[in-house]
């Protein structure tokens, strides 16, 4: 899952930023509003935090330009600012979730996999596909009812894929969201995980689409 962070403050930024990447997503950081919307703008992303006091551009007018541009992805502002009116205009500017500072990480991370789960079209917390179980409330993974252990990147792939279930998940698609921006990814480095995936989950449940991507699927018919 790839996070889109835009905020100013430089400690709060560094301890979102790891706290989300040990939580296995991958985040693209913009310390003003006018990196975060381009980066917003341009990119592909399953959720945004968004702090309000930016600089260069305010946090609601980037929102509302993301909007205005028809970009869907979900967005949870986070700010110092706890009053009404400032949680309604975030509101009518596009928001879908708000968490006023100071906050506890773990919420934060609760709510964030709330939205990506509901943009995915899942009202349920668990999403199973056949033998393969992910709680997106837990980010945990299951095979026949037992816990599956997983690397970070398996991780990354299994749950774009499995929030997607049925459908052809673009190899692009997939890079981006399972590696930072700026790390250095061999040619065949995606093939080699989803590899890894098969041996552990079933060679049937992750099908190739050849020139689109892979494909999650209950299995074989």
């Amino acid at each position: 899952m790839k996070v889109l962070l835009v905020e100013d403050d430089l400690s709060i930024a560094t301890q979102l930023a790891d706290a989300l990447r040990a939580e296995n997503f991958v985040v693209d950081v913009a310390r003003n509003g006018e990196d975060g919307q381009h980066l917003g703008e341009t990119g592909t992303y399953d959720v945004a935090v968004l702090d309000l006091g930016l600089p260069k551009v305010e946090g609601t007018a980037v929102l509302k330009a993301w909007r205005d541009a028809g970009r869907s992805v979900p967005v949870l502002i986070l700010t110092a600012r706890d009053g009404w009116s400032e949680k309604v205009e975030g509101f009518k500017a596009g928001a879908d979730d708000y968490l006023t500072k100071p906050f506890r990480m773990e919420e934060l991370i609760m709510r964030m996999r709330a939205l990506v789960r509901r943009s995915a079209g899942h009202a349920q917390t668990r999403v199973s596909c056949g033998p393969v179980a992910f709680d997106a409330q837990l980010g945990t993974f299951e095979l026949d009812g037992l816990p599956l252990k997983l690397t970070g990147l398996e991780w990354r792939v299994l749950s774009s894929l499995i929030m997607r279930k049925e459908i052809v998940v673009a190899r692009a698609d997939l890079l981006e969201r399972v590696y930072d921006g700026d790390s250095e990814v061999d040619s065949n480095s995606l093939e080699v995980i989803i590899a890894r995936l098969r041996r552990k989950i079933g060679h049937d449940l992750i099908e190739t689409v050849r020139g689109l991507g892979y494909r999650l699927t209950a299995g074989a018919s």
